[in-house]
């Protein structure tokens, strides 16, 4: 089988106009030839409507002058059968049996189909759904997981260097309430080995979560504690961190289920966590304070807005 790219029927409606143009009006060479597929014949072009006004000339007059000079390429060896003047000044254009015929046999005996690689040599990254760690995938994330997996495969079979990212939320203060209330509640079942037939671990620790909310908000004790477990997190002691590691990996368990079930091709190694960033952020933030781009704010340091402003005004 041969493995070169067919040039489909559209750029060669869109050639043969385009030199039609260029044979009628030298100064035009290069002109879009605004062809689209059409409902009245296999394709109209409206080139004569936008470039009338260039020309000053009508757009009828200018159409029937391009229609003329199509007519030299029908019958002949291309794929145009006719060419028909409707309207203010649009071309229908119809193409021969032959052509289709053609075309179908030279494709059905590619192995692409005759579909070429243009994308050879670029590098494109796709970014998928980026879920977040202790919480149920919404539609919104199944979406974006299919979207870019389509990408993904398009863009692969054209030649690309794809590079699948998918960035997981799992860092931040909502950790320090989960992990928190989860030692204090050793009872709760969360890992998925523990959960009911047809639940899973983050649908659980979703729950716990919003149980961990509430406490937050309610109880000022659990607050200050949540508030130490975060900086526990952060400053990296091992029993914070070996909780928040078995979260991530119950997680990352549930939604390899529900990528192994859409037949994606996110691998877990396409995926990385806010957590990857965290040895950055001492030298980013000394950076930011040392330009003076962020500031000390009641005990934080902060990035001030100069264009969006709070709910109090500032």
């Amino acid at each position: 089988m041969s493995d070169h790219a067919v040039v489909p029927l559209l750029s060669q409606i869109a050639s043969d106009v385009s030199e039609a143009i260029g044979r009628i009006r030298p100064d035009l060479v290069g002109a879009d030839p605004v062809v689209r597929r059409s409902d009245h014949a296999d394709f109209q072009s409206n080139a004569a409507l936008s470039l009338a006004k260039q020309t000053r000339t009508a757009p009828a007059e200018l159409a029937s002058a391009l229609a003329e000079a199509l007519e030299a390429a029908v019958g002949g060896t291309g794929p145009i059968e006719t060419v028909e003047l409707s309207g203010p000044g649009f071309l229908n254009i119809t193409i021969s049996d032959r052509v289709i015929w053609e075309q179908a046999s030279v494709r059905l005996a590619d192995r692409r189909l005759g579909v070429g690689s243009p994308e050879v040599g670029r590098r494109t990254v796709v970014d998928y759904s980026g879920p977040n760690i202790a919480k149920e995938m919404h539609v919104g994330h199944l979406r974006t997981t299919i979207i870019g997996d389509c990408l993904a495969r398009v863009l692969g079979f054209l030649g690309a260097d794809v590079v699948r990212q998918n960035h997981l939320g799992d860092w931040g203060t909502q950790f320090g309430m989960l992990i928190q209330y989860l030692d204090e509640h050793p009872d709760a079942a969360w890992h998925q080995d523990e959960v009911a037939a047809g639940a899973s671990a983050v649908s659980a620790l979703d729950e716990l979560y919003k149980a961990s909310r509430a406490a937050f908000d309610a109880d000022t004790s659990f607050a200050d504690r949540a508030r130490a477990r975060v900086v526990g997190l952060q400053s990296g002691d091992a029993a914070t961190l070996a909780r928040w590691n078995e979260i991530v990996a119950e997680s990352e368990k549930a939604f390899r289920d529900i990528y192994d079930r859409l037949d994606v091709l996110l691998t877990p190694e396409d995926s990385v966590g806010e957590s990857f960033y965290q040895p950055m952020l001492g030298d980013t933030i000394a950076e930011l304070v040392n330009d003076g781009v962020a500031v000390e704010s009641d005990g934080a340091v902060v990035i001030f807005s100069e264009g969006v402003t709070g709910p109090d005004g500032q």
